[in-house]
């Protein structure tokens, strides 16, 4: 009798299955040691019915994250609220208190300052406004003490990179903006801070902070088309006095694929990061820039906006890693967790996990990797992107390399302005008719049941 012999030593029971991770660690020169920074609660707040900024699309991307266990490559902190010193660090004293003071209940006897500080339907007053806004910035500070501290390589809080806010005043659904706090606290350790935004929508509110210094670049590639929100973000904004040359612009039209952002994304920050030689770098991830986003008018994939994250991580440098926009969440939940196994140097089956809480909410396909690439033309031509590119590389060649710093004057007096560096900011804020820069009426592309999908 002839014994048969199985080519399987070992069967797995239902068990061990359910231990076992899906991903598959990759072979790499540099392995970062990474930081996860979330707190449960700011997933809980609520802009709105008809709003298209959902914070559970937070929720969502957590259990991604859990459900394919990255948790195991990464420190896991439950930050806590930024303080309110922590928050007039960079804005005002007069907002932040109005902040902390008006609720629903009460936005009636507001009345004036609601006008004042542009409260609106793009940002409501709703419940717990205040705590929500010291939830995403304590994370973002958190975050940043970790790198300062050595004790992170890679910090990631997927609930901020809300770059629209302004000193005085919200913009843009972003009331604090957590990453020019960020940086500021990045600056009292590193003599130079490279921010890069991928979001949709220019990252004026961060561009404007530090539009007069040397020590902060700021490259943002976003929609522009001089109407589309915040109506800012040319080619000709590159800074002001001292910080001449360190605000960099990349303007797209509607439909860019992968291939061209990924090209043109690299053929400016290799240079770049060459040039200006940062000892830190703050990369915002906004999900608008993906395809299919209810407010974007991009064609990119998940894949390729991750592989631009990808890039600046390669370079090795200490890397705070941030959310910013996305208005379809089961496609930002998506995107971040596939950013997060990228900086933790893992490959991830594509078919999400069966265990996943809402895994339903991902029908049909339950794929980490949708098609997203096939909803508008592109109108960026060859020939656009190309004089894009050589724009900006000719601003590059005028940093004439890195700008020195003497560390006793860290921070900086960032604040201080010269009468005509105001004038300038003030001009291009003010340029054009404000009612034609706002984004699309949230009203009107409200959907049915969007407050469940």
């Amino acid at each position: 009798m002839s014994e048969v012999i199985s080519e399987i030593t070992f069967f797995k029971d239902k068990k061990s299955e359910e231990k076992t991770p899906l991903y598959q660690s990759k072979l790499s020169s540099y392995s970062p040691n990474v930081s996860y920074h979330y707190n449960p609660r700011v997933s809980e707040y609520h802009y709105g019915v008809k709003h298209p900024m959902k914070p559970f699309r937070l929720m969502l991307t957590d259990h991604l994250v859990i459900g394919y266990k990255l948790y195991e490559k990464m420190d896991l902190y439950t930050p806590k609220p930024a303080s309110k010193d922590e928050l007039l660090e960079f804005h005002s004293n007069d907002y932040i208190e109005f902040l902390e003071r008006v609720t629903p209940d009460n936005s009636n006897k507001f009345a004036q300052q609601l006008k004042d500080f542009n409260i609106g339907d793009d940002c409501p007053v709703f419940d717990g406004l205040y705590d929500y806004s010291r939830l995403y910035s304590g994370a973002s500070l958190d975050a940043t003490e970790k790198l300062i501290q050595g004790n992170s390589d890679i910090a990631i809080n997927w609930s901020g990179g809300l770059h629209h806010a302004k000193k005085f005043e919200p913009s843009g659904f972003c009331y604090v903006n957590d990453i020019v706090l960020s940086i500021l606290n990045l600056l009292r350790y590193h003599p130079r801070v490279l921010y890069i935004d991928i979001d949709l929508h220019h990252g004026d509110g961060v561009q404007e902070a530090f539009y007069n210094s040397d020590r902060v670049m700021s490259v943002s590639f976003h929609k522009y088309n001089g109407l589309f929100f915040p109506g800012t973000g040319n080619l000709d904004e590159s800074g002001v006095g001292r910080g001449k040359n360190y605000s960099l612009n990349i303007p797209l039209n509607d439909g860019i694929d992968d291939e061209s952002y990924i090209r043109l994304f690299k053929s400016i920050m290799e240079p770049l990061i060459t040039s200006f030689k940062p000892t830190a770098i703050v990369q915002q991830c906004g999900a608008d820039s993906l395809g299919h986003d209810r407010l974007g008018c991009f064609n990119l994939n998940i894949k390729a906006h991750g592989e631009c994250v990808n890039f600046i991580k390669s370079f090795g440098l200490p890397l705070l890693v941030l959310g910013g926009g996305g208005y379809t969440p089961r496609n930002v939940s998506r995107l971040w967790c596939y950013e997060t196994s990228i900086m933790t140097d893992v490959n991830l089956d594509s078919k999400l996990p069966e265990s996943l809480p809402f895994r339903n909410y991902f029908n049909p396909d339950c794929s980490l990797h949708p098609n997203l690439g096939d909803k508008l033309d592109n109108k960026n031509t060859k020939k656009y992107l190309e004089n894009v590119k050589a724009k900006c590389l000719e601003q590059i060649r005028f940093l004439n390399g890195a700008p020195s710093v003497q560390m006793n004057e860290i921070p900086p007096d960032f604040k201080k302005l010269t009468p005509e560096e105001e004038a300038e900011i003030n001009e291009l804020n003010n340029d054009g008719n404000n009612e034609d820069r706002i984004m699309r009426d949230i009203k009107d592309e409200a959907r049915n049941g969007e407050l469940v999908e």
